[in-house]
This record gives structure tokens, C-alpha cells and sequence, in this order.
């Protein structure tokens, strides 16, 4: 039976099997995943906020103070951006205080090069500094350190094995560089062979990938939707999908964060009071959700979308940029996490940044969405085709993780992952430390607060 478009009997344990009422099933069913689905957004301490607070105002009246100092000639001005005569600033006068006085101080601590692959180690280019982190010097030296910032979910980030040699062969065969689009000369056996797994991966009729993962949201949204349409956004859904909605010219109404009663809300308001002025009905709703949010951990609500889009008879436009191949039993995202239907999300999105290691993005849904995305997308008649080897490198890791390389590799990547999760969670949380997100979620935001921290 469904639920919502859930099946039971789904590989992650949500639903039981059982042959029992229909309806009490279903109940069942979404008491399961509800039972299972727990996130944690603990409050910030009253005493780490207010000094957290004091911190950073401490540092600011220091910053005014020195630029003070500054002005009178009493310290040097490392930084100043050159005036022009007729021209006004290029950027804000406190863009520039809080880069000279907050960020230069712990300066040290970011855009670390790096000289390694991103693995469960890298390697630091070791540098020094003699004028308080204006200007750094490299000392030849490596150190190496654990990567807690990389989206290697899977660890497919590697400079040798099959999916390396692969991506070598390709760059041999092909070249690096297309130089055309995919609607002119930039349309390769390779970029087929890419698109046809991955809608076999997802389940779905067909897919199109785009060289950019940002651009697969920011250019594809504009092309389903325009005037007269609404988009329901939620408040903590990505730059792309933002940016993408706005140049879609579709009203947008944003809904609290993963709140099915706010999405309710919007939904009841959008079908009865249809467009503002001429109240005529909205030509079409979309939902935009992510699988995983990537700032705050949290995995959407996928089987109460799913429910509230059928029942209003909306679009769902699920971006499973963090989740592909991080999510589910064999790594085909939240869809499968739930035990959903994938013909239940009309339009599924993704990167291949993280879990593949490559770059670009996919959407992947009906064969008459793909057709239509295909002949009027903006990535697709103007955008540089996919590179080769980046292609191979997306095909390679997608068959290992689907098995179909004769090896079970990538289940077991996918299984480490999802211990490494838990454990990890579970370890910090048993340290005092205030993670947010799901518990199954691989994103785990780690709140630092005070700035000396944080150096």
C-alpha cells in the first residue's frame, strides 16, 4: 500500500510490512517515519549569547577605534580601496571595516591552500605571516589535518583508482574542453551515457545535466515558471533556488522552514484566493524543498510535501544537491530514505559536487519535462557543455554506486556513511556541543558563537 506515495515495506525501516486494514496501515505507516524522524535545533545558552554578543561589540568599538588610529596617521593602512575622482565607493564603508578589523584578525584560519585530494586528510601549504595577516608567506612545508569540510560524502574525491583512470581515459579520448553548447557541437556519446543512468539511477523516465550545478536551479526555474504563477519557497532553501525564482518573475511566498501547517496555509490561501487584484487562479503552484538543507542539516518533511501537493494539486521541485547518493539504503536521496514514489516528485534536481565528486547538476523527471527543458533552457543553448572527464567522473562513481561495476564498493561507502553520521552525532552531542539537523543528516552544523573560538 501508499501512503502520502510511500510504499511500505521500504528499505530504511520507516514502514513495516503487514498485511492489516488499509487505512490503520497507512496510519501506521506515517507513524513509522514520523517515529524515526528526529532533529534537534537546541537553543543557544542565555550566557553564550550574551557573551557571544559582547565578543563581537568589543571587536567593533576596538575596529572604530584603530580606524581612528588610522586616520591620524597613528597606524599603517594596509588596505584602503584607491578613491577615483567621479567615482562613487565600489562597496560599503563597513563591507571594508569588518574586513579590516573582525575577519583580518582570524584571517589565518581561512582560505587555507590546500595540496592533497580532499580525503579523510589534506595537506595545508604551511604559511606564515609578519604583518598580522595582511600579506602570507609559504614555508615549503606541509601539514596535514583532518577534513571536516568537504562534501566527499562518499569519498570518491581520489586521484587514483577506477573512477581517476576512468576520467583520464575520457580526458584522452575527448580532450578537457568542448567549446560549444549542447544544442550546437557540445553534444557527446558521453553526455547521453551520463543522462540515461542517471534517470535509470533515479527511477525516472528521463534526465538532463548541466555543466553547473547553481545554474541547474537558477536557469531551469525560469523556464517552468513565469508571470502568473506562484512559487512556494522555503525560508532556508538555497541561493539557486532563490535567485531562480526571482528571475523567474513568478510571485514567490516563503513558508516557514520545514512547517507543513505554514505550507498549508500558503496552499489554502493560493487555491481560494487565487492572484492578487484579479483573483483569477494561479496558471501554476510550485514547491520548492531541499532534501537536505545545507547550512542547518535538517531533511525535508517529504512525505507531508508529497500529501499537501496532491491534495492542492500542486508542483513539488525537490534540489537533492546534498542528499543524492548521501540518502537511502542505495543512495537514490530522500526519495528513497522515505520509501517515496519518485513519479510523486515532478521535477527531482541534483549535483553531482558531492557525492560523485564531479560538478554540474541534473533535473530528472517525465520524458515530456525533459523535452521541453532540453529545447529552451538557457544552460542548454548558451552553457558549455558538461567537460569529459568530469562526465566519465560522475558515470564511474554513479556505477559503483548502483553496482554496476561487479563490486559491492559502493554500498559499503554508503553504509560507512550513514555509521559515520550517527557516530559522529551521537559523539559530540555526549561532548556538550550544539549540533543542529537531523540524525541521519551527513550535514552537521556545529555552533562555535564566540570569535576566540573560532581562531
Amino acid at each position: 500500500m501508499k501512503q502520502n506515495g510511500c510504499p511500505n515495506g521500504h528499505s530504511n525501516g520507516f514502514i513495516a510490512n503487514g498485511n492489516v486494514h488499509i487505512a490503520s496501515e497507512r496510519e501506521e505507516a506515517k507513524n513509522d517515519w514520523e517515529k524515526n524522524y528526529r532533529e534537534s535545533f537546541e537553543e543557544t545558552p542565555l550566557l553564550a549569547a550574551v557573551i557571544t554578543y559582547i565578543s563581537y561589540g568589543v571587536l567593533v568599538i576596538f575596529g572604530y577605534f584603530r580606524d581612528i588610529l588610522r586616520n591620524y596617521g597613528l597606524e599603517t593602512i594596509h588596505s584602503k580601496e584607491p578613491k577615483i575622482e567621479g567615482f562613487v565607493p565600489l562597496y560599503q564603508s563597513f563591507e571594508n571595516f569588518y574586513t579590516r578589523n573582525l575577519y583580518i584578525r582570524i584571517r589565518d584560519c581561512w582560505n587555507r591552500p590546500i595540496c592533497s585530494v580532499p580525503g579523510a586528510e589534506v595537506d595545508l601549504c604551511d604559511r606564515v605571516s609578519h604583518d598580522y595577516n595582511w600579506n602570507f608567506e609559504f614555508t615549503g612545508k606541509k601539514l596535514k589535518v583532518l577534513n571536516l569540510g568537504s562534501y566527499n560524502y562518499l569519498g570518491f574525491a581520489e586521484n587514483k583508482g577506477p573512477c581517476a583512470e576512468a576520467a583520464k581515459a575520457a580526458t584522452l579520448k575527448y580532450g578537457v574542453g568542448i567549446c560549444s553548447s549542447r544544442q550546437e557541437l557540445g553534444n557527446l556519446k558521453i553526455h547521453q551515457e551520463l543522462e540515461h543512468l542517471t534517470a535509470e539511477f533515479l527511477g525516472t523516465e528521463a534526465a538532463i545535466t548541466f555543466g553547473m550545478g547553481f545554474a541547474t536551479n537558477s536557469m531551469n526555474i525560469p523556464i517552468i515558471m513565469g508571470k502568473g504563477c506562484l512559487i512556494l519557497s522555503d525560508e532556508l532553501n538555497h541561493a539557486s533556488l532563490v535567485l531562480g525564482s526571482r528571475l523567474s518573475k513568478s510571485t514567490v511566498k516563503v513558508f516557514k522552514h520545514n512547517d507543513m501547517k505554514s505550507l498549508e496555509n500558503k496552499l489554502q490561501e493560493a487555491v481560494i484566493y487565487g492572484q492578487p487584484r484579479s483573483h483569477r487562479p494561479w496558471k501554476k503552484i510550485l514547491i520548492l524543498v531541499e532534501g537536505i538543507y545545507s547550512m542547518e542539516g535538517s531533511i525535508v518533511r517529504l512525505p507531508d510535501v508529497i500529501a499537501l501537493k496532491k491534495k492542492y494539486k500542486a508542483y513539488l521541485y525537490l534540489d537533492e544537491a546534498h542528499s543524492i547518493g548521501a540518502m537511502g539504503a542505495t543512495g537514490k536521496g530522500v526519495v528513497e530514505y522515505f520509501g517515496c514514489n519518485p513519479k510523486d516528485v515532478d521535477i527531482m534536481m541534483g549535483t553531482f559536487t558531492k557525492s560523485f565528486a564531479a560538478s554540474g547538476g541534473y533535473i530528472a523527471g517525465s520524458k515530456k519535462l525533459i523535452d521541453f527543458i532540453r529545447t529552451h533552457s538557457h544552460s542548454a543553448i548558451y552553457a558549455t557543455s558538461m567537460s569529459p572527464p568530469i562526465a566519465q567522473q560522475t558515470i564511474s562513481s554513479m556505477k559503483i554506486i548502483m553496482g554496476k561495476d561487479g563490486s559491492n564498493q559502493g554500498q559499503k561507502r554508503i553504509e560507512q556513511l550513514a555509521w559515520n553520521t550517527r557516530y559522529f552525532r551521537r559523539r559530540l552531542h555526549e561532548l556538550g556541543f550544539i549540533i543542529y539537523g537531523n540524525q541521519d543528516s551527513p550535514v552537521v552544523p556545529l555552533l562555535i558563537f564566540l570569535p576566540a573560538k573560532v581562531a
